[in-house]
């Protein structure tokens, strides 16, 4: 039954003149018709740097990063980091695949000449002629007649999968910029939580020089004396503990960008100026089809499966090669070009599969396996996406309220160190108060640079999510896919 049905099809390809690959149908998207709304998903208002309505596919990455720093060091991650440099090797790669097998559409020439000497036994040879020469000049030629589309399907199939890692390339450039702004903004955040921890450092110092002081002169007891120790000592274990994370956060950065931090660079911004965009609009689901490089990269996946489909059902019927040569012969070699030395030779063949012991359904078995896991592969590459938006916009929608009460928190905090300090200078209240205010304050601290990063961080993933970081200038014309990385403008 199934050798009928492809027997149809084969006629049907010898009538149309395509491929017999099946139609390809775009799965359809598995995911809701619109990112959620309402609650937590509600948009920022727009700041003083907006999108103003621009996409973020449409947005380039410095009119997003408006620390020229950071411009400077995304720059320099473009053109020298290794990983980059290796997914445009593999673009080149696939793309000199693709063009071996386009070849094979083509027939194939070649020029020969030759010489042959022959020895024959005097008893049979011709004339007592037992040495015989031939010499030949001409030309030779093959093609196979792609009459049932395998050579075509193949060849459609390396197209895919040369754009498949087109795609593949351009993704690794959004997440490289992605990266790199990240990585950046961890070494910002490291040098705040510095300088919280420095303040708190020698907050803890004085109130321990106080305290011992009073307890050599006999008015403070050694458990306030050895509170305050406590809190110097934390101190002192977190500023450590800073200084090896902002080091470590500065190696990252420079493995991204490929070479060595640049002595000189353009003064940056600190961790509160990083004015990123808080209103791209994130559209619709669908928009992330054509603008997200992972999914185009799934969707040539899955056409080059369904044109392998192709191929392996046009192993089961006839393959036609078609060879011959042109040229002359001649028994010496003056007599090459001379009239009446003109040989020509003409072989089509027929390769018709007889018994290949269950090979070649095996293959298409294969091949319309292979693209049931393709079709899962795109769908979950959309599914992905979504998520990744989606948790975007949950995280858009509440840090500003989450940091704003950190900072009313810090505030308060605050006073009350305040506070607790001015009672226990008095002796109102015990040392106690005051180490606690001092711990609670500088926990809350931490957990407002946190936060800041964090949000910070939200906007470039979701940057990212939404396929921003591609073009360097808003209104700049899309690179190809396989495109190098444009000269930089500044």
């Amino acid at each position: 039954m199934r050798r009928v049905s492809l027997i149809a099809a084969a006629v049907s390809v010898i009538a149309t003149g395509c491929t017999m690959a099946p139609k390809y149908e775009r799965p359809l998207p598995p995911v809701a018709a619109s990112f959620p709304t309402g609650g937590v998903y509600e948009t920022q208002p727009p700041g003083a740097h907006n999108a103003n309505g621009v996409a973020a596919a449409d947005t380039g990455w410095r009119n997003f990063f408006v620390d020229a720093r950071l411009q400077q060091l995304i720059d320099i991650a473009l053109k020298n980091n290794r990983d980059l440099r290796v997914a445009v090797l593999h673009v080149q790669a696939a793309q000199a695949h693709y063009r071996v097998v386009r070849s094979e559409l083509f027939p194939t020439i070649g020029a020969q000449a030759g010489q042959s000497k022959q020895r024959t036994p005097k008893d049979l040879s011709f004339l007592d002629q037992t040495i015989s020469n031939q010499y030949s000049v001409g030309l030779n030629g093959a093609w196979e007649i792609d009459l049932f589309g395998r050579v075509q399907s193949l060849r459609n199939q390396a197209l895919a999968k040369y754009l498949a890692t087109a795609y593949a390339r351009k993704a690794a450039e959004l997440s490289l910029v992605s990266q790199v702004a990240t990585q950046y903004l961890q070494v910002l955040e490291a040098d705040d939580l510095l300088q919280v921890t420095q303040q708190t450092l020698k907050t803890a110092r004085d109130s321990y020089g106080i305290n011992k002081l009073k307890f050599d002169n006999g008015t403070a007891s050694e458990l306030e004396l050895s509170q305050s120790q406590t809190v110097v000592e934390s101190a002192a274990a977190n500023f450590q503990a800073q200084e090896r994370a902002r080091a470590q956060a500065v190696n990252a950065l420079v493995l991204l960008l490929g070479e060595p931090m640049p002595a000189e660079m353009t003064g940056g911004m600190p961790l509160d100026d990083q004015h990123l965009l808080t209103d791209i609009p994130a559209g619709v689901p669908s928009d992330l089809l054509t603008r997200r490089p992972d999914i185009m990269e799934a969707e040539q996946n899955l056409l080059a499966a369904n044109a392998n489909i192709g191929a392996a059902r046009a192993a089961f019927f006839p393959s036609i090669s078609l060879t011959g040569s042109f040229g002359t012969l001649s028994p010496s070699l003056g007599g090459l070009f001379k009239p009446g030395s003109a040989a020509w030779s003409f072989a089509p063949t027929i390769t018709l599969p007889i018994f290949e012991g269950g090979q070649n359904m095996a293959n298409l078995d294969l091949a319309n396996v292979q693209k049931k896991i393709e079709i899962a592969q795109y769908e979950r590459a959309i599914q992905s996406a979504f998520r990744e938006v989606a948790d975007g916009l949950a995280a858009r929608g509440t840090y500003d309220q989450q940091i704003a009460a950190l900072t009313r928190e810090v505030s308060a905090q605050q006073r009350r160190l305040d506070l607790s300090t001015l009672r226990y200078k008095q002796g109102v209240d015990s040392y106690l108060g005051v180490l606690e205010a001092q711990q609670d304050l500088y926990s809350t601290q931490q957990m407002l640079i946190t936060a800041r990063t964090e949000r910070l961080s939200n906007l470039v993933s979701l940057y990212q999510a939404l396929g921003g970081g591609w073009i360097e200038h808003t209104g700049d014309m899309p690179r190809e896919a396989d495109a190098p990385v444009a000269a930089s403008a500044g």
